[in-house]
């Protein structure tokens, strides 16, 4: 079957608008489906408490994508063929993005945040939400207050909140379980920059979706981190995929299929938007950082 390859430009832009457009212009070349932003702003991003404690958290700043640049993002993606879709992190981002995008993003770091999901929901466009990290409930109550709210199109996206993912983690089998219980399209957000993973999440697991994070020349801002695809060897999946036929044998990386954080993802649950205001971390880590 074939997937819908979005390319993540996540803080990888140098909040330079020709660059940006050079990650549309690349998404499009290498057979992406769709181009994927990110809204944030760091004062709206994290708590008072975060940020005092690590002040290193107010150089991301740099990474904020200037908000001028969507109407000229999405133009160029249409022109292209491609989607257009963004992530937005604070409340007034939604309305600044809904005229732009096609579909809007919601990260792993959100599902607590009923609030802000219900917004998104409500703007009427489809829905894709990374579920990493989260338990059973979280993601029942994520599913049904994006449904309530009135989105008719919600994909859900499995992935492994650690970034990079070893490859071993992946848990590929819970696209299966997702898919059973919610009754929905299901993908993979991809931090293993593995081609036998992305390969085995479509041809064994059926994804709808591969989310990827990409960069252009290694120089962007997240590259280091280990997480991000360049565009020939993400590009070389995306030609052959069609052609892949699944590896039976190869079950290295399906793990169990049972729901739920993994161990490895119980630090990244600590900095997720807690409910009440939507900020990072949750209230009892900001209490934490407090008290030192």
């Amino acid at each position: 079957m074939n997937a819908r390859f979005v390319a993540e430009v996540s803080s990888n832009h140098h909040a330079d608008l020709e660059r940006s457009l050079r990650f549309v212009d690349v998404s499009a070349r290498i057979g992406c489906s769709a181009v994927k932003f990110q809204q944030f702003k760091v004062r709206q991003l994290f708590a008072p408490e975060a940020l005092r404690a690590n002040p290193a958290l107010f150089e991301r700043e740099a990474w904020e994508l200037p908000e001028s640049f969507n109407a000229e993002l999405a133009s160029r993606a249409h022109e292209l063929d491609l989607e257009f879709a963004s992530t937005p992190f604070y409340r007034d981002a939604v309305a600044l993005l809904a005229e732009h995008v096609d579909f809007f993003k919601l990260a792993s770091y959100q599902v607590p945040w009923l609030d802000l999901l219900r917004e998104v929901a409500s703007v009427g466009k489809p829905v894709v939400l990374s579920v990493g990290m989260a338990t059973v409930p979280e993601i029942d109550a994520a599913v049904e207050t994006i449904r309530s709210a009135g989105c008719e199109d919600l994909l859900l996206l499995h992935c492994i909140s650690n970034y990079p993912t070893p490859p071993e983690l992946a848990n590929l089998a819970a696209i299966e379980t997702l898919r059973t219980r919610y009754d929905l399209p299901i993908g993979w957000s991809d931090h293993t920059v593995s081609p036998v993973v992305v390969e085995r999440a479509v041809s064994r697991f059926g994804a709808s979706m591969i989310e990827f994070h990409l960069d252009l020349d290694g120089a962007g801002a997240e590259y280091e981190s280990g997480h991000c695809w360049q565009p020939d060897g993400i590009g070389e999946i995306i030609r052959k995929l069609p052609q892949t036929v699944s590896n039976s044998e190869i079950e290295d990386f399906d793990g169990s299929g049972a729901l739920g954080p993994a161990a490895s993802e119980e630090h990244e649950r600590k900095w997720r938007s807690d409910p009440s205001d939507g900020l990072r971390p949750c209230l009892a880590e900001r209490a934490r950082l407090s008290a030192l």
